[in-house]
Protein backbone atom coordinates (compact mmCIF):
# COMPACT_ATOMS: atom_id res chain seq x y z
CA UNK A 1 0.00 0.00 0.00
CA UNK A 2 1.85 3.03 -1.21
CA UNK A 3 0.19 6.12 0.50
CA UNK A 4 1.76 8.63 2.27
CA UNK A 5 2.58 8.17 5.94
CA UNK A 6 0.07 10.46 7.31
CA UNK A 7 -2.43 9.69 4.94
CA UNK A 8 -2.10 5.78 5.91
CA UNK A 9 -2.25 6.79 9.92
CA UNK A 10 -5.64 8.75 9.45
CA UNK A 11 -7.27 6.11 7.29
CA UNK A 12 -6.01 3.69 9.83
CA UNK A 13 -7.61 5.51 12.96
CA UNK A 14 -10.90 5.96 10.74
CA UNK A 15 -11.06 2.42 10.69
CA UNK A 16 -10.68 1.63 13.94
CA UNK A 17 -12.96 4.64 14.86
CA UNK A 18 -15.75 3.39 12.64
CA UNK A 19 -15.09 -0.17 13.39
CA UNK A 20 -15.33 0.66 17.60
CA UNK A 21 -19.14 2.14 16.68
CA UNK A 22 -20.13 -1.74 16.80
CA UNK A 23 -19.35 -1.57 20.74
CA UNK A 24 -22.69 0.67 21.04
CA UNK A 25 -25.24 -1.49 19.74
CA UNK A 26 -24.47 -4.31 22.48
CA UNK A 27 -25.66 -4.61 26.09
CA UNK A 28 -24.27 -3.44 29.00
CA UNK A 29 -22.23 -5.61 31.13
CA UNK A 30 -22.39 -5.64 35.21
CA UNK A 31 -20.97 -5.02 37.42
CA UNK A 32 -19.76 -1.71 37.16
CA UNK A 33 -21.05 -0.74 33.57
CA UNK A 34 -24.55 -1.75 35.16
CA UNK A 35 -24.37 -0.27 37.60
CA UNK A 36 -23.25 3.38 36.62
CA UNK A 37 -25.79 3.19 34.05
CA UNK A 38 -28.68 2.07 36.68
CA UNK A 39 -27.23 5.12 38.64
CA UNK A 40 -28.27 7.55 36.12
CA UNK A 41 -30.87 6.15 35.11
CA UNK A 42 -32.32 6.37 38.34
CA UNK A 43 -31.47 10.39 38.34
CA UNK A 44 -33.55 10.98 35.48
CA UNK A 45 -36.31 9.16 37.17
CA UNK A 46 -36.40 10.92 39.80
CA UNK A 47 -35.32 14.36 38.77
CA UNK A 48 -32.58 14.13 41.06
CA UNK A 49 -29.21 14.93 39.96
CA UNK A 50 -27.99 15.74 43.40
CA UNK A 51 -28.41 12.47 45.42
CA UNK A 52 -27.18 8.83 44.10
CA UNK A 53 -29.09 5.94 44.79
CA UNK A 54 -28.18 2.63 44.23
CA UNK A 55 -31.03 -0.20 45.38
CA UNK A 56 -33.37 2.68 46.76
CA UNK A 57 -30.79 3.38 49.46
CA UNK A 58 -27.90 6.06 49.39
CA UNK A 59 -24.87 4.99 48.24
CA UNK A 60 -21.33 6.62 48.11
CA UNK A 61 -18.21 5.44 46.44
CA UNK A 62 -17.85 7.42 43.38
CA UNK A 63 -17.91 11.28 42.52
CA UNK A 64 -21.08 12.06 40.23
CA UNK A 65 -19.56 13.37 36.83
CA UNK A 66 -19.69 9.85 35.40
CA UNK A 67 -23.26 9.65 35.68
CA UNK A 68 -24.32 13.03 34.73
CA UNK A 69 -22.98 12.52 31.76
CA UNK A 70 -24.74 9.05 31.47
CA UNK A 71 -27.81 10.57 32.58
CA UNK A 72 -27.49 14.06 29.99
CA UNK A 73 -27.57 11.53 27.43
CA UNK A 74 -30.33 9.81 28.91
CA UNK A 75 -32.39 12.67 28.37
CA UNK A 76 -31.72 13.12 25.26
CA UNK A 77 -31.62 9.66 23.36
CA UNK A 78 -33.31 8.08 25.81
CA UNK A 79 -32.60 5.30 28.49
CA UNK A 80 -30.92 2.17 26.61
CA UNK A 81 -27.64 1.17 26.17
CA UNK A 82 -26.41 3.02 23.28
CA UNK A 83 -27.30 6.03 25.23
CA UNK A 84 -25.25 4.96 28.22
CA UNK A 85 -22.41 4.15 26.06
CA UNK A 86 -22.32 7.11 23.70
CA UNK A 87 -20.59 9.71 25.54
CA UNK A 88 -18.27 6.84 26.26
CA UNK A 89 -17.25 6.93 23.04
CA UNK A 90 -17.18 10.59 22.11
CA UNK A 91 -14.85 11.23 24.79
CA UNK A 92 -12.39 8.63 24.05
CA UNK A 93 -12.14 10.06 20.98
CA UNK A 94 -11.72 13.48 22.33
CA UNK A 95 -8.62 11.95 24.15
CA UNK A 96 -7.57 10.80 21.19
CA UNK A 97 -7.39 14.22 19.21
CA UNK A 98 -5.32 15.77 22.51
CA UNK A 99 -3.09 13.09 22.02
CA UNK A 100 -2.42 13.91 18.60
CA UNK A 101 -2.60 18.10 19.61
CA UNK A 102 0.10 17.30 22.70
CA UNK A 103 2.72 14.62 20.68
CA UNK A 104 2.45 17.25 17.71
CA UNK A 105 3.36 20.08 19.70
CA UNK A 106 5.67 18.47 21.63
CA UNK A 107 7.31 16.28 18.24
CA UNK A 108 5.78 16.21 15.06
CA UNK A 109 2.69 15.30 13.79
CA UNK A 110 4.00 11.82 12.37
CA UNK A 111 4.22 10.91 16.25
CA UNK A 112 0.65 12.68 17.39
CA UNK A 113 -0.88 10.39 14.68
CA UNK A 114 0.88 7.41 15.40
CA UNK A 115 0.42 7.94 19.21
CA UNK A 116 -3.50 8.28 18.64
CA UNK A 117 -3.84 5.28 16.30
CA UNK A 118 -1.77 2.96 18.84
CA UNK A 119 -3.86 4.66 21.89
CA UNK A 120 -7.52 3.70 20.22
CA UNK A 121 -6.42 0.44 18.67
CA UNK A 122 -5.25 -0.73 22.60
CA UNK A 123 -7.00 -3.77 23.42
CA UNK A 124 -8.30 -2.27 26.95
CA UNK A 125 -9.65 0.63 25.01
CA UNK A 126 -11.67 -1.65 22.92
CA UNK A 127 -12.78 -3.81 25.77
CA UNK A 128 -13.77 -0.25 27.82
CA UNK A 129 -15.84 1.08 24.55
CA UNK A 130 -18.18 -2.33 24.98
CA UNK A 131 -18.00 -2.33 28.42
CA UNK A 132 -18.25 1.59 30.06
CA UNK A 133 -16.85 2.37 32.98
CA UNK A 134 -15.47 5.49 33.87
CA UNK A 135 -11.90 5.08 32.95
CA UNK A 136 -11.91 6.37 29.79
CA UNK A 137 -13.52 10.14 30.80
CA UNK A 138 -11.26 9.97 33.80
CA UNK A 139 -8.10 9.64 30.45
CA UNK A 140 -9.66 12.08 28.30
CA UNK A 141 -9.31 14.62 31.55
CA UNK A 142 -6.29 14.06 32.25
CA UNK A 143 -4.93 14.39 29.08
CA UNK A 144 -6.02 17.26 27.99
CA UNK A 145 -5.19 19.01 31.43
CA UNK A 146 -1.72 17.85 30.64
CA UNK A 147 -1.96 19.61 27.05
CA UNK A 148 -3.23 23.04 28.13
CA UNK A 149 -1.10 22.92 30.88
CA UNK A 150 1.85 22.27 28.59
CA UNK A 151 0.69 25.22 26.48
CA UNK A 152 0.29 27.77 29.70
CA UNK A 153 3.87 26.73 30.61
CA UNK A 154 4.46 28.06 27.04
CA UNK A 155 2.43 31.41 27.97
CA UNK A 156 -0.75 31.24 27.14
CA UNK A 157 -3.00 32.11 30.54
CA UNK A 158 -6.20 31.13 28.87
CA UNK A 159 -4.83 27.42 28.72
CA UNK A 160 -4.96 27.76 32.46
CA UNK A 161 -8.56 27.95 33.06
CA UNK A 162 -9.04 25.43 30.63
CA UNK A 163 -6.38 23.41 32.04
CA UNK A 164 -7.92 23.16 35.56
CA UNK A 165 -11.74 22.51 33.79
CA UNK A 166 -10.24 19.26 32.72
CA UNK A 167 -8.15 18.63 36.26
CA UNK A 168 -11.83 19.39 37.83
CA UNK A 169 -13.49 17.17 35.53
CA UNK A 170 -11.03 14.17 36.31
CA UNK A 171 -11.67 14.70 39.72
CA UNK A 172 -15.11 14.73 39.87
CA UNK A 173 -15.05 11.23 38.00
CA UNK A 174 -12.60 9.84 40.12
CA UNK A 175 -10.55 12.07 42.78
CA UNK A 176 -7.63 14.19 43.52
CA UNK A 177 -5.80 11.37 43.05
CA UNK A 178 -5.75 12.16 39.56
CA UNK A 179 -3.63 15.09 39.90
CA UNK A 180 -0.66 12.81 40.48
CA UNK A 181 -0.73 11.88 36.25
CA UNK A 182 -1.55 15.67 35.54
CA UNK A 183 1.04 17.14 37.67
CA UNK A 184 3.30 14.78 38.16
CA UNK A 185 5.36 15.02 35.04
CA UNK A 186 5.67 18.81 35.03
CA UNK A 187 7.37 19.50 38.90
CA UNK A 188 9.59 16.64 38.19
CA UNK A 189 10.44 18.00 34.42
CA UNK A 190 11.00 21.36 36.13
CA UNK A 191 13.15 20.10 39.08
CA UNK A 192 15.45 17.88 36.70
CA UNK A 193 16.01 21.10 34.03
CA UNK A 194 16.19 23.57 36.71
CA UNK A 195 12.76 25.13 36.58
CA UNK A 196 11.99 24.95 40.46
CA UNK A 197 10.68 28.93 40.27
CA UNK A 198 8.08 27.48 38.13
CA UNK A 199 6.72 26.52 41.88
CA UNK A 200 6.95 29.75 42.61
CA UNK A 201 4.42 30.87 39.85
CA UNK A 202 1.57 32.58 40.86
CA UNK A 203 -0.45 31.20 37.40
CA UNK A 204 0.35 27.77 38.58
CA UNK A 205 -1.65 28.63 42.45
CA UNK A 206 -4.28 30.64 40.13
CA UNK A 207 -4.35 26.93 38.36
CA UNK A 208 -5.18 25.18 41.79
CA UNK A 209 -7.73 27.84 42.92
CA UNK A 210 -9.40 27.79 39.64
CA UNK A 211 -9.69 23.34 40.48
CA UNK A 212 -11.24 24.37 43.92
CA UNK A 213 -13.39 26.65 42.16
CA UNK A 214 -14.89 24.02 39.25
CA UNK A 215 -15.27 21.21 41.35
CA UNK A 216 -17.77 22.98 43.85
CA UNK A 217 -20.95 21.17 41.83
CA UNK A 218 -19.20 17.79 43.33
CA UNK A 219 -18.89 19.43 46.52
CA UNK A 220 -22.29 20.50 47.40
CA UNK A 221 -23.81 17.69 46.15
CA UNK A 222 -22.18 15.54 49.17
CA UNK A 223 -22.35 17.77 51.29
CA UNK A 224 -26.48 18.24 50.63
CA UNK A 225 -26.32 13.81 50.54
CA UNK A 226 -24.31 13.66 53.41
CA UNK A 227 -22.76 15.74 55.64
CA UNK A 228 -25.94 17.98 56.12
CA UNK A 229 -27.59 14.32 57.24
CA UNK A 230 -25.61 12.97 60.11
CA UNK A 231 -27.99 10.21 60.82
CA UNK A 232 -27.37 8.58 57.42
CA UNK A 233 -26.21 4.99 57.54
CA UNK A 234 -23.04 4.76 55.36
CA UNK A 235 -20.83 1.88 55.10
CA UNK A 236 -22.51 0.61 58.45
CA UNK A 237 -22.07 3.70 60.82
CA UNK A 238 -23.45 7.10 60.71
CA UNK A 239 -21.67 10.51 61.30
CA UNK A 240 -19.94 9.49 57.88
CA UNK A 241 -18.60 13.08 55.72
CA UNK A 242 -19.11 12.92 51.96
CA UNK A 243 -16.66 15.87 51.76
CA UNK A 244 -14.40 14.14 53.99
CA UNK A 245 -14.82 10.61 52.13
CA UNK A 246 -14.12 12.22 48.65
CA UNK A 247 -10.84 14.49 49.95
CA UNK A 248 -9.49 11.28 51.75
CA UNK A 249 -10.89 8.15 52.29
CA UNK A 250 -11.64 7.42 48.53
CA UNK A 251 -7.96 7.65 47.71
CA UNK A 252 -5.70 8.10 50.15
CA UNK A 253 -7.74 5.16 52.34
CA UNK A 254 -7.69 3.06 49.22
CA UNK A 255 -4.19 3.74 48.81
CA UNK A 256 -3.43 2.93 52.59
CA UNK A 257 -5.98 -0.33 52.28
CA UNK A 258 -6.96 2.02 56.10
CA UNK A 259 -10.71 3.04 54.28
CA UNK A 260 -13.84 1.80 54.38
CA UNK A 261 -13.25 0.08 50.78
CA UNK A 262 -9.92 -2.20 50.95
CA UNK A 263 -8.14 -4.35 48.52
CA UNK A 264 -5.13 -6.59 47.96
CA UNK A 265 -2.04 -5.31 46.13
CA UNK A 266 0.64 -7.02 43.71
CA UNK A 267 3.75 -5.03 42.58
CA UNK A 268 3.68 -6.90 39.60
CA UNK A 269 -0.25 -7.04 39.08
CA UNK A 270 0.49 -3.81 36.38
CA UNK A 271 3.09 -4.83 35.08
CA UNK A 272 1.20 -8.40 33.23
CA UNK A 273 -1.98 -6.24 32.91
CA UNK A 274 -0.40 -3.52 30.58
CA UNK A 275 0.78 -7.11 28.76
CA UNK A 276 -2.79 -7.87 27.44
CA UNK A 277 -3.99 -4.30 28.16
CA UNK A 278 -1.76 -2.64 25.84
CA UNK A 279 -2.42 -5.65 22.75
CA UNK A 280 -1.05 -5.47 19.83
CA UNK A 281 1.66 -3.06 21.21
CA UNK A 282 2.86 -4.04 24.53
CA UNK A 283 5.85 -5.84 23.57
CA UNK A 284 7.13 -2.95 21.59
CA UNK A 285 5.92 -0.50 24.58
CA UNK A 286 8.15 -2.79 26.85
CA UNK A 287 10.66 -2.35 24.21
CA UNK A 288 10.34 0.91 24.04
CA UNK A 289 10.70 1.70 27.85
CA UNK A 290 13.96 -0.22 27.95
CA UNK A 291 15.00 1.76 25.17
CA UNK A 292 14.16 5.01 27.20
CA UNK A 293 16.85 4.14 29.87
CA UNK A 294 20.13 4.42 27.68
CA UNK A 295 20.63 8.06 27.26
CA UNK A 296 22.30 8.34 23.71
CA UNK A 297 18.41 7.43 22.58
CA UNK A 298 16.77 10.50 24.41
CA UNK A 299 19.30 13.08 23.67
CA UNK A 300 17.41 13.56 20.09
CA UNK A 301 14.42 14.25 22.09
CA UNK A 302 12.68 17.44 23.23
CA UNK A 303 13.13 18.54 27.10
CA UNK A 304 9.14 18.29 27.35
CA UNK A 305 9.35 14.69 26.78
CA UNK A 306 10.57 14.37 30.37
CA UNK A 307 6.78 15.50 31.27
CA UNK A 308 5.23 12.41 29.35
CA UNK A 309 7.20 9.40 30.70
CA UNK A 310 7.56 10.73 34.58
CA UNK A 311 3.65 11.23 34.31
CA UNK A 312 3.30 7.15 32.91
CA UNK A 313 6.42 6.22 35.35
CA UNK A 314 5.00 7.89 38.71
CA UNK A 315 1.56 6.84 38.39
CA UNK A 316 2.10 3.36 37.18
CA UNK A 317 4.37 3.19 40.44
CA UNK A 318 1.25 5.01 42.66
CA UNK A 319 -0.74 1.84 40.88
CA UNK A 320 1.67 -0.57 41.36
CA UNK A 321 2.12 0.26 45.21
CA UNK A 322 -1.44 0.72 46.02
CA UNK A 323 -3.59 -2.06 48.06
CA UNK A 324 -6.35 -1.68 45.40
CA UNK A 325 -6.24 -2.74 42.25
CA UNK A 326 -7.98 -2.99 39.00
CA UNK A 327 -6.90 -4.00 35.44
CA UNK A 328 -8.81 -0.67 34.17
CA UNK A 329 -6.62 1.70 36.24
CA UNK A 330 -3.89 1.54 33.40
CA UNK A 331 -6.16 3.27 31.11
CA UNK A 332 -5.22 6.72 32.75
CA UNK A 333 -1.69 6.63 31.54
CA UNK A 334 -2.36 4.46 28.21
CA UNK A 335 -1.53 7.89 25.99
CA UNK A 336 1.41 8.20 27.63
CA UNK A 337 2.35 4.52 27.04
CA UNK A 338 1.33 5.47 23.24
CA UNK A 339 3.37 8.09 22.81
CA UNK A 340 6.64 6.40 23.96
CA UNK A 341 5.82 3.86 21.72
CA UNK A 342 5.61 6.02 18.40
CA UNK A 343 9.04 7.38 19.70
CA UNK A 344 10.32 4.02 19.24
CA UNK A 345 8.80 2.87 16.28
CA UNK A 346 10.21 6.07 14.32
CA UNK A 347 13.56 4.99 15.08
CA UNK A 348 13.72 1.53 14.56
CA UNK A 349 16.45 0.21 12.27
CA UNK A 350 16.15 -2.23 9.37
CA UNK A 351 17.14 -5.29 11.87
CA UNK A 352 14.60 -4.54 14.88
CA UNK A 353 11.74 -3.65 12.19
CA UNK A 354 12.54 -7.19 10.96
CA UNK A 355 12.44 -8.58 14.68
CA UNK A 356 8.86 -6.84 15.55
CA UNK A 357 7.36 -7.73 12.05
CA UNK A 358 8.32 -11.10 12.99
CA UNK A 359 6.82 -10.90 16.63
CA UNK A 360 3.77 -9.32 15.37
CA UNK A 361 3.11 -11.94 13.02
CA UNK A 362 3.45 -14.75 15.44
CA UNK A 363 1.24 -12.82 17.60
CA UNK A 364 -1.50 -12.67 14.56
CA UNK A 365 -1.17 -16.32 14.11
CA UNK A 366 -1.38 -16.80 18.15
CA UNK A 367 -4.74 -14.49 18.02
CA UNK A 368 -6.48 -16.68 15.18
CA UNK A 369 -5.73 -19.72 16.66
CA UNK A 370 -6.79 -18.52 20.68
CA UNK A 371 -9.70 -16.52 18.84
CA UNK A 372 -11.37 -19.78 16.62
CA UNK A 373 -10.41 -21.72 19.86
CA UNK A 374 -12.87 -19.83 22.01
CA UNK A 375 -15.91 -20.05 19.19
CA UNK A 376 -15.13 -23.65 18.79
CA UNK A 377 -15.08 -24.03 22.59
CA UNK A 378 -18.31 -21.75 23.13
CA UNK A 379 -20.45 -22.89 20.18
CA UNK A 380 -22.00 -19.35 19.85
CA UNK A 381 -24.24 -19.22 16.88
CA UNK A 382 -22.22 -18.44 13.80
CA UNK A 383 -19.13 -19.28 15.10
CA UNK A 384 -17.66 -20.41 12.11
CA UNK A 385 -18.85 -17.01 10.98
CA UNK A 386 -17.27 -15.36 13.27
CA UNK A 387 -13.42 -17.18 12.87
CA UNK A 388 -14.08 -16.38 8.89
CA UNK A 389 -14.65 -12.62 9.76
CA UNK A 390 -11.09 -13.14 12.30
CA UNK A 391 -9.16 -14.66 9.29
CA UNK A 392 -10.46 -12.62 6.65
CA UNK A 393 -9.63 -9.72 8.21
CA UNK A 394 -6.38 -10.69 9.44
CA UNK A 395 -5.63 -12.01 6.11
CA UNK A 396 -6.18 -9.09 4.21
CA UNK A 397 -3.59 -7.14 6.31
CA UNK A 398 -1.16 -9.47 5.20
CA UNK A 399 -2.38 -8.10 1.67
CA UNK A 400 -2.45 -4.59 2.46
CA UNK A 401 0.82 -4.45 4.16
CA UNK A 402 4.03 -5.64 2.91
CA UNK A 403 7.35 -4.87 2.79
CA UNK A 404 10.30 -4.16 5.69
CA UNK A 405 8.65 -0.53 6.63
CA UNK A 406 7.13 0.84 10.16
CA UNK A 407 3.81 0.80 8.37
CA UNK A 408 3.86 -2.56 7.66
CA UNK A 409 4.11 -2.94 11.59
CA UNK A 410 1.45 0.20 12.19
CA UNK A 411 -0.92 -2.00 9.33
CA UNK A 412 -1.13 -5.07 10.13
CA UNK A 413 -0.78 -4.62 14.00
CA UNK A 414 -3.60 -1.83 13.43
CA UNK A 415 -5.78 -4.84 11.79
CA UNK A 416 -5.06 -7.44 14.89
CA UNK A 417 -7.40 -5.05 16.75
CA UNK A 418 -10.38 -4.57 13.66
CA UNK A 419 -10.19 -8.41 14.12
CA UNK A 420 -10.58 -8.34 18.33
CA UNK A 421 -12.87 -5.67 17.94
CA UNK A 422 -15.12 -7.32 15.17
CA UNK A 423 -15.01 -10.86 17.04
CA UNK A 424 -15.52 -9.09 20.32
CA UNK A 425 -18.29 -6.87 19.76
CA UNK A 426 -20.29 -8.52 16.83
CA UNK A 427 -19.58 -12.29 18.13
CA UNK A 428 -18.33 -12.80 21.65
CA UNK A 429 -20.02 -10.29 24.06
CA UNK A 430 -23.93 -10.61 22.55
CA UNK A 431 -23.42 -14.50 23.13
CA UNK A 432 -21.42 -13.75 26.67
CA UNK A 433 -24.45 -11.48 27.63
CA UNK A 434 -26.96 -14.02 27.25
CA UNK A 435 -25.87 -15.40 30.71
CA UNK A 436 -26.28 -12.22 32.48
CA UNK A 437 -29.70 -12.87 33.58
CA UNK A 438 -30.54 -9.26 35.24
CA UNK A 439 -30.51 -8.43 31.74
CA UNK A 440 -31.94 -10.86 30.20
CA UNK A 441 -34.70 -10.17 33.25
CA UNK A 442 -35.57 -6.99 32.41
CA UNK A 443 -35.91 -6.84 28.81
CA UNK A 444 -38.03 -9.89 29.24
CA UNK A 445 -40.19 -8.65 32.05
CA UNK A 446 -40.20 -5.11 29.76
CA UNK A 447 -41.79 -6.62 26.93
CA UNK A 448 -43.94 -9.10 29.04
CA UNK A 449 -45.57 -7.59 31.93
CA UNK A 450 -44.85 -3.46 31.16
CA UNK A 451 -47.27 -2.31 33.65
CA UNK A 452 -45.77 -4.64 36.78
CA UNK A 453 -43.75 -3.05 39.29
CA UNK A 454 -40.67 -4.98 39.10
CA UNK A 455 -38.98 -5.98 42.84
CA UNK A 456 -35.46 -7.88 43.50
CA UNK A 457 -35.36 -10.03 46.83
CA UNK A 458 -32.46 -11.21 48.85
CA UNK A 459 -30.02 -10.53 45.79
CA UNK A 460 -27.33 -7.54 46.30
CA UNK A 461 -25.87 -7.08 43.26
CA UNK A 462 -29.35 -7.13 40.37
CA UNK A 463 -28.06 -4.16 38.39
CA UNK A 464 -28.68 -4.83 34.91
CA UNK A 465 -31.67 -5.99 36.08
CA UNK A 466 -31.79 -2.54 37.55
CA UNK A 467 -30.94 -0.68 34.61
CA UNK A 468 -33.54 -2.56 31.47
CA UNK A 469 -36.73 -3.80 33.84
CA UNK A 470 -39.51 -0.76 33.59
CA UNK A 471 -39.14 1.92 36.20
CA UNK A 472 -37.16 1.51 39.52
CA UNK A 473 -37.27 -1.83 40.87
CA UNK A 474 -38.10 -2.20 44.53
CA UNK A 475 -35.44 -4.20 46.63
CA UNK A 476 -36.49 -6.40 49.79
CA UNK A 477 -33.88 -7.32 51.66
CA UNK A 478 -35.23 -9.47 54.40
CA UNK A 479 -39.00 -10.97 54.19
CA UNK A 480 -40.11 -9.42 56.63
CA UNK A 481 -39.97 -6.14 54.64
CA UNK A 482 -41.62 -8.36 51.90
CA UNK A 483 -44.75 -9.30 53.96
CA UNK A 484 -45.18 -5.28 55.29
CA UNK A 485 -45.96 -4.45 51.25
CA UNK A 486 -49.06 -3.90 50.75
CA UNK A 487 -49.99 -4.67 47.51
CA UNK A 488 -47.47 -8.14 46.08
CA UNK A 489 -49.85 -8.64 43.67
CA UNK A 490 -48.74 -5.85 41.73
CA UNK A 491 -44.98 -7.41 42.11
CA UNK A 492 -43.47 -9.02 39.92
CA UNK A 493 -40.00 -10.30 41.72
CA UNK A 494 -36.40 -11.35 40.24
CA UNK A 495 -34.52 -13.69 42.80
CA UNK A 496 -31.86 -16.30 43.33
CA UNK A 497 -32.82 -20.49 43.30
CA UNK A 498 -31.96 -19.98 47.00
CA UNK A 499 -35.34 -18.00 47.99
CA UNK A 500 -37.35 -19.51 45.19
CA UNK A 501 -38.99 -22.53 47.36
CA UNK A 502 -39.65 -20.18 50.37
CA UNK A 503 -41.74 -17.90 48.03
CA UNK A 504 -43.51 -20.92 46.73
CA UNK A 505 -44.66 -22.12 50.47
CA UNK A 506 -45.15 -18.75 52.04
CA UNK A 507 -46.67 -16.61 48.84
CA UNK A 508 -47.41 -19.78 46.31
CA UNK A 509 -45.41 -17.61 43.73
CA UNK A 510 -45.38 -18.42 40.16
CA UNK A 511 -42.47 -19.03 38.45
CA UNK A 512 -42.62 -16.96 35.12
CA UNK A 513 -39.38 -17.56 33.67
CA UNK A 514 -35.99 -18.70 34.72
CA UNK A 515 -32.23 -17.43 33.12
CA UNK A 516 -29.24 -19.01 33.42
CA UNK A 517 -26.81 -16.38 35.10
CA UNK A 518 -22.69 -16.57 35.29
CA UNK A 519 -20.63 -13.31 36.31
CA UNK A 520 -19.82 -12.51 32.57
CA UNK A 521 -16.63 -10.85 33.75
CA UNK A 522 -14.65 -13.13 35.20
CA UNK A 523 -14.52 -15.79 32.04
CA UNK A 524 -13.08 -19.40 33.25
CA UNK A 525 -12.21 -22.17 30.87
CA UNK A 526 -15.03 -24.17 32.44
CA UNK A 527 -17.62 -21.51 31.24
CA UNK A 528 -16.03 -20.95 28.28
CA UNK A 529 -15.92 -24.46 27.03
CA UNK A 530 -19.79 -25.37 25.42
CA UNK A 531 -20.12 -28.72 27.28
CA UNK A 532 -18.64 -28.06 31.03
CA UNK A 533 -20.34 -24.37 31.00
CA UNK A 534 -23.97 -26.06 32.76
CA UNK A 535 -21.46 -26.98 35.84
CA UNK A 536 -20.80 -23.25 36.17
CA UNK A 537 -24.40 -21.77 35.71
CA UNK A 538 -27.03 -20.45 38.58
CA UNK A 539 -30.41 -19.97 38.17
CA UNK A 540 -32.90 -16.45 38.22
CA UNK A 541 -36.04 -16.48 38.53
CA UNK A 542 -39.00 -13.85 37.60
CA UNK A 543 -41.77 -14.78 40.13
CA UNK A 544 -45.31 -13.46 40.40
CA UNK A 545 -47.00 -13.91 44.04
CA UNK A 546 -50.37 -15.02 44.85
Amino acid sequence: MNIKDTTLNKILIAIIAAISLLALFGGIMEPDSALYASIAKNMVLRDDWVNIYVRGADWMDKPHLTFWLAAASFKVFGINAFAYKLPSFLFGLLGAGYLYKLAKDIYNEKIGLISALIFLSALHILISTFDVRAEVYITTFTLAAIYHYYKAHQGSFWHIVSGSFFAACAIMIKGIFVLIPVFGGFIIYWLLTNQWKQLLKLKWWIAIALILLFIIPELYTLYVQFDLHPEKVVFGKTGVSGIKFFFWDSQFGRFFNNGPIKGKGDLSFFLHTTLWAFLPWSILFYAAVVNLFKKKNRIAWPAESIIIWTSAAITFLLFSLSKFQLPHYILIILPQFAIITALYLEKLSDKSLKTFITIQNILYVLIVLALSAIAILFKFNLYFVAIGFVVLIFGSAFLLFKGLKVNTLLGRSSFISVGLMVFLSAFFYPAVLKYESGMQAGNWLKENYPEAKAAVLMYPDAYSFDFYATGEPQYFWNYEDLAKFGNKESLIIYTSAAELERLKTEYHAEVLKSFEYYHITKLTGKFINAETRPQVLEQFYLVKLH
